[in-house]
């Protein structure tokens, strides 16, 4: 087994909405199938040990469990959509969904260190850096060149992210994780297991807004603590856990096809009171799938080489032109916001973009723009 040890610095993770006030959005929901009693028994419980290794990596890798959570997600189901034990006090939900798509092209626009991963989920994450131990830029492994191999490949790391406004609330939160990625055979079919848990309680949730019909990709985020639903501004809300296993699976059929199952956990609120229920996890599931489904096979989708081209000329531009762009990209969010009614000119006031945000973090907000004016979409 290759074990590559890296601080991370950008990739998979999906946090779903949380419940009448925080929330993150992470992967998926849809009707359909019931795996063997036996199966699915066991398939939390294989997550756990998973999000365990992730943790603490030298409790090592539980390979049956790898093959357990990946026969649970090929599995025939009565409904693709469940509730999973509590875990550490925090609910969990399991779904699972296909998209007409190569394994290798699903790794070139998901895990290519070239390609920020806000823009296969532009509706659940901001943004998602990779870091080194002392916070510095790292960049992951390029497993999407990696070749299929007999020993499974083994990545961690450290991750940053932030996601998008909740539905309801328009709070949204950054947090800290701990990231493991395992490349693997299974039974004559490339998979990838993405895990994660995160290391710490998020920083407090914040006002923001969406802007429009949430299937647009615009959002305004005020930097401000609280939340913009009425009679909640006060609260000081914190995704207090997170932890989730995705499972990629090749279909190794025709059409071309990757079935992509996720257990996930959230444990969400204020004053230390979790308000997270199943539902609220498995819409934020339903709110990332329709948008990934939607990139992934859109038509004009670019090819990656194209979308790398793009991020590699934003990379090259100099600091303060660089700046330029994003602080015009946050201006028409926040005239957006005040037109839409969401914010008053008072708050416009308050608005300070002389904040430091780090390079990585301006990239990836800016090639969501860059993918909406492709796929025909206002920026």
């Amino acid at each position: 087994m290759k074990i590559v040890n890296m601080r991370l610095h950008g990739a998979t993770r999906r946090l779903s909405t949380v419940v009448i006030f925080i929330l993150m959005a992470v992967s998926i929901c849809l009707p359909a199938c019931a795996a063997p009693s036996d199966v699915y028994a066991s398939a939390p419980a294989a997550a756990m040990k998973l999000v365990q290794f992730c943790s603490n990596p030298k409790t090592g890798l539980d390979f049956q469990a790898v093959t357990t959570l990946a026969d649970y997600v090929l599995s025939s189901k009565s409904k693709r959509e469940t509730a999973l034990p509590q875990f550490q006090d925090s609910s969990g939900a399991y779904s699972e969904f296909d998209t007409r798509i190569t394994f290798p092209n699903l790794l070139e626009y998901s895990y290519n260190p070239l390609i920020p991963s806000a823009l296969t989920r532009p509706s659940s994450m901001r943004y998602s850096l990779w870091t080194g131990p002392q916070g510095e830029s790292k960049n992951m492994p390029d497993i999407s060149k990696m070749p299929a191999a007999a020993e499974p490949v083994v990545i961690h790391g450290l991750q940053r992210d932030s996601n998008t406004p909740d539905l309801t609330t328009g709070v949204y939160h950054e947090y800290d994780l701990k990231r493991t990625l395992i490349l693997f055979n299974h039974k004559g079919r490339r998979s990838l297991l993405s895990i994660s848990k995160q290391i710490r309680p998020s920083d407090v949730g914040k006002k923001g807004a969406i802007l429009g019909n949430d299937d647009q990709w615009n959002y305004y985020y005020s930097g401000e603590p609280g939340s913009s639903m009425t009679g909640l501004g006060w609260v000081k809300s914190y995704i207090y856990d997170y932890f989730s296993v995705i499972v990629y699976v090749d279909s190794g059929g025709l059409p071309a096809t990757v079935r992509t199952g996720v257990f996930q956990w959230l444990r969400a609120g204020w004053s230390g009171i979790n308000f997270v229920k199943t539902g609220h996890i498995l819409d934020g599931m339903k709110r990332f799938a329709r948008d990934s489904k939607a990139i992934l096979e859109a038509p004009n989708l670019p090819a990656p080489v194209q979308v790398v081209s793009a991020y590699q000329r934003l990379l090259g531009l100099p600091h303060p032109d660089l700046t330029e762009k994003y602080i015009a990209l946050r201006l028409a969010q926040q005239s957006s916001a005040l037109q839409a009614g969401k914010i008053t000119t008072k708050e416009v006031k308050k608005q300070d973009f002389s904040a430091k945000v780090p390079r990585e973090q301006m990239l990836e907000e800016l090639m969501v723009e860059y993918l909406k004016t492709t796929l025909g979409k206002h920026s």
